[in-house]
């Protein structure tokens, strides 16, 4: 995801009341082409005097005086005494804003932050963001995250919103000699093998964590129904559960999510309503978008997170920007089994078409070298958004093979389970979809992203 800083107007402040101006320069460190990273050239910022807000986080340190953040939103700390503040309640203010529509949400954030506050423009539709925020007649910022691995028609994109509103983005880049490190070390495209974590890591939340270090509110465009495994709680307006903002320590930093009760297809309708520029990648099958390595387009039937490390379980769908999402319900890098063991999450796939297997019984399909007949199965967790988003042409699949001499089956294979499955039967993520041939013990792996009924069927067709 690419975030960036948009200043209508910014006004940065000094940190002694002794000095009208000061000149601060801030030195880059080197950069080599072939790493993929960009850097900030240097740049000299001049500070003029301002009064500081007398706005405190809920839970905040007391900032260190003298102090000047070098993030995209440099601000510097003047020195002020401490005076006792009300601390705000967050939940309530939630619960109150629950029912707002986003425009009145980003109304009330911008009016209670004013320059302390920015959009996080990850260059998708979260463009619908700057256009509530053009709409409230206030003045914005807005900010991005260039990782140095954006397609080409995400650049094109943020020039184009930048002319369309008139405003700067103000972009972050990783730090040149962590992205070095990185490639020199396990190549440029290790996540493939061990996952997106240490890259996202190192070219996206560490960036982000320098920025907010300037702000005491951001702004998202988190909505619920985005990846249900992670964000269905998504309150419109909460404290950062894991970065820190101006003050510094934990409950310094407030985020704010005005879409979160919005539909993906209203915000769509909304923006071709207004008009607004759109990143061409969405007409190419995009929804959601973050870098070019890591992104592709979705098929019919696949939810929209599918299109983001697709090689990886659903778990493991967040770059670390919004980590908090993520409760802890792990063991062992699995989804908590006992959460989904004692019914809160209901089982899929049901249909008198669909034989449910066991263990045992799977061990037996693998043993056989002559089967009476031949069989499908699917591998899958419940609670795996993806396993759920085909569970309708799964169950069609099943009803129209019936009578055919081909057997449907699906095996859980999350929990205990899931060693088996990855060291048997070809587990890679779910859902994974396998044929046993009728004369065959090898298993078939279905390689396609396409689970809709014809796609399926030609599958079964083409190795009977």
């Amino acid at each position: 995801m690419a975030l960036a800083f948009i200043s209508n107007s910014i006004a940065f402040s000094s940190s002694s009341s002794s000095r009208a101006e000061q000149v601060v320069q801030l030195n880059s460190t080197s950069f080599q082409p072939s790493d993929r990273c960009h850097l900030v050239s240097p740049a000299v910022l001049k500070l003029s005097p301002k009064r500081s807000r007398s706005v405190k986080a809920l839970n905040a340190e007391s900032r260190r005086s003298g102090s000047i953040v070098p993030s995209a939103a440099i601000t510097c700390a003047p020195d002020v005494m401490e005076k006792p503040v009300e601390v705000e309640d967050f939940e309530q203010l939630a619960k109150d804003l629950e029912n707002s529509s986003p425009l009145e949400i980003m109304d009330k954030a911008l009016e209670k932050y004013g320059n302390e506050i920015a959009i996080a423009f990850s260059g998708a539709e979260d463009v619908a963001l700057i256009e509530y925020a053009h709409l409230t007649g206030r003045p914005f910022r807005v900010f991005s995250l260039d990782t140095g691995r954006l397609n080409p028609e995400t650049y094109k994109f943020f020039d184009a919103v930048e002319k369309h509103y008139n405003i700067r983005i103000e972009y972050m880049f990783p730090d040149s000699v962590e992205v070095q490190a990185l490639v020199r070390t396990k190549g440029l495209f290790s996540f493939y093998e061990d996952g997106h974590q240490e890259c996202c890591r190192v070219r996206k939340v560490r960036p982000l964590r320098r920025a907010l270090k300037g702000l005491r509110a951001w702004i998202t465009g988190q909505r619920k129904d985005q990846s249900p495994g992670t964000r269905s709680q998504v309150p419109v307006v909460q404290v950062d559960p894991v970065f820190e903002g101006l003050d510094g320590g934990s409950g310094s930093l407030v985020k704010w999510n005005p879409v979160a009760n919005v539909a993906g297809n209203d915000i769509w309708n909304f923006l071709r309503t207004m008009d607004v520029p759109i990143n061409s990648l969405h007409a190419q099958g995009y929804v959601s978008i973050g870098c070019e390595p890591c992104t592709r387009a979705v098929l019919p039937g696949q939810h929209e997170r599918e299109g983001r490390w697709w090689w990886e379980d659903a778990k493991a769908k967040e770059c670390g920007l919004h980590k908090g999402n993520i409760k802890e319900e792990t063991v062992n890098g699995n989804e908590s089994d006992t959460l989904h063991a004692n019914g809160s999450v209901s089982d899929i796939f049901n249909s008198s078409d669909i034989l449910n297997l066991t263990r045992p019984g799977m061990e037996n399909l693998l043993k056989m070298e002559d089967r009476k007949d031949p069989w499908i199965v699917v591998l899958y967790a419940p609670w795996c958004q993806f396993c759920q988003a085909m569970e309708a042409s799964y169950v069609e699949f099943a009803e129209k093979l019936g009578g055919s001499g081909v057997k449907v089956g699906k095996f859980r294979a999350d929990g205990d389970e899931k060693a088996f499955a990855q060291q048997e039967l070809q587990l890679g993520s779910f859902p994974t979809i396998l044929f046993f041939p009728k004369h065959s013990s090898r298993p078939i792996k279905y390689s396609s992203e396409k689970r809709d009924v014809d796609s399926l069927t030609a599958f079964v067709s083409a190795l009977r």
